[in-house]
């Protein structure tokens, strides 16, 4: 595509259409301290090309990528080996340039990719169906929970104090604009989760209930109970899963009933990359698939009666009947989901299963280690790859201390809930199969001696 900068006689004619005297008068809704006011300080107005590379370069030096220490950061997004086989698949041209398929019927290798990762997600989940992924984890929950609106025609969503609070942050920010309820609250340092509480809060408003599983503090419960009493409400149960990994160990949220589940796929073939871009899991009973967003890739046979792919379901608001979408989400994560499907599909069930079993006996080897230094207890009476500690000190001050050691040693709760002195002490810690023996030995000893 050819680029055509505009004159100022074409901007003048624009801004003449639009009833606007200049173009600051197209960002009077952007705060005034937010704005530029002239050319970005320090930085020269062109450069050479080699100049540009050189300086980027010495900017990019600055960063501590994961694989550069002991690292131990989790809460919703994890470090796991990706094989280089998926880098390399992702690349082809075929699947690299294939993005939105607008005229879906004549790219069936993406609409096989995206039936196989469909596929994958429903039985990850243990659910009868689900789309052709989202955004990421945070838009899918809350995507959900308008889903529940929809199909309950009720209002009030009660979240589990173990959701994530950056997902319920974007919950909230979304439910101004639809007035939904939401009811929230922080967790407390103790083994139990809240799912008795929310049994009990289950009212004739009620549309949904939302837990995570595993939750922020890598706690695992059975959801069995909760999804029957969501049942006999007439509400729905939606459970968020932030690790992936967990389900190849853990029993799937749909074997407990639930009826939509949602999650990030990172861990499966995306990295870390400095926080994204990631890719929204989305699954459902299948009663509920009209009212499923997103879009759905769909098995058919053609005239001659060949296998071939169809986009089945597609209640997106760019399409023809745009007033009925039930979704603003435009488009699926689909390169991630491509690299979610290739690594799930090398590893196998047996291989997810192997995977999960590594990364929960490196869990237990540094909970039993680090639990044992003075002051240190383990919150955790279950978890996977997860868990929290309650150190004698704030957790922040001592995170912070470690990383000045060269160990990234978890992610405090004060971070996460700075308004809530009573989980201050609180750090969580993840371990997975990139975890070496030698990481273990300096986060013993970094945390040792910052408490």
């Amino acid at each position: 595509m050819r680029y055509l900068p505009l004159s100022d006689a074409d901007r003048r004619d624009m801004l003449d259409v639009i009833g606007a005297k200049s173009i600051d008068d197209l960002f009077v809704d952007v705060p005034a301290e937010a704005r530029l006011d002239g050319p970005i300080r320090d930085l020269p107005m062109h450069a050479t090309e080699m100049a540009v590379e050189r300086e980027m370069r010495r900017m990019a030096d600055k960063n501590l990528a994961a694989g550069d220490t002991p690292f131990f950061l989790g809460a919703g997004a994890y470090r796991h080996h990706v094989p280089a086989s998926v880098d390399h698949l992702i690349q082809r041209g075929e699947f690299l340039t294939a993005y939105t398929p607008y005229q879906p019927e004549i790219a069936q290798g993406t609409l096989q990719m995206l039936f196989e990762f469909q596929t994958q997600v429903a039985r990850l989940y243990g659910c009868e169906i689900a789309n052709a992924s989202m955004y990421d984890g945070s838009t899918a929950c809350w995507e959900a929970i308008v889903m529940a609106r929809r199909i309950t025609r009720r209002g009030k969503a009660l979240l589990s104090s173990g959701l994530h609070p950056h997902y319920v942050s974007v919950a909230e920010t979304m439910a101004r604009f639809t007035r939904d309820q939401l009811v929230t609250s922080a967790p407390r340092l103790e083994a139990g989760t809240d799912t008795k509480a929310l049994i009990d809060a289950i009212d004739g408003d009620t549309s949904c209930v939302v837990v995570q599983y595993p939750d922020i503090l890598g706690r695992i419960d059975d959801f069995t109970a909760l999804a029957e009493a969501c049942q006999a409400n007439k509400s729905l149960l939606i459970v968020v899963n932030t690790e992936p990994v967990a389900l190849g160990l853990i029993k799937s949220p749909g074997e407990m009933g639930a009826d939509i589940v949602v999650g990030e796929g990172q861990s499966l073939g995306v990295g870390l990359q400095f926080g994204g871009p990631y890719v929204g899991l989305f699954a459902c009973k299948e009663k509920y698939v009209r009212q499923m967003p997103g879009r759905l890739a769909g098995q058919t046979v053609d005239a001659e009666g060949k296998r071939g792919f169809v986009l089945t379901l597609s209640t997106r608001e760019q399409h023809i009947r745009r007033e009925k979408a039930t979704s603003n989400i435009c488009t699926n994560s689909g390169l991630c989901a491509l690299a979610f499907s290739i690594h799930l599909s090398l590893l196998g069930g047996k291989g997810l299963g192997d995977l999960a079993a590594r990364n929960h006996a490196r869990a237990v080897t540094v909970a039993d280690r680090l639990s044992a230094l003075p002051g240190v207890s383990l919150v955790n009476e279950s978890f996977f790859n997860e868990f929290t500690l309650e150190l004698p000190v704030e957790a922040r001050p001592a995170v912070r201390a470690m990383a000045d050691k060269g160990v990234l040693g978890g992610i405090s709760l004060g971070r996460l809930y700075p308004d809530h002195d009573e989980l201050h002490k609180g750090l969580v810690v993840a371990v997975t199969e990139t975890v070496t023996d030698e990481d273990i030995d300096a986060l013993e000893g970094a945390l040792g001696e910052v408490i």
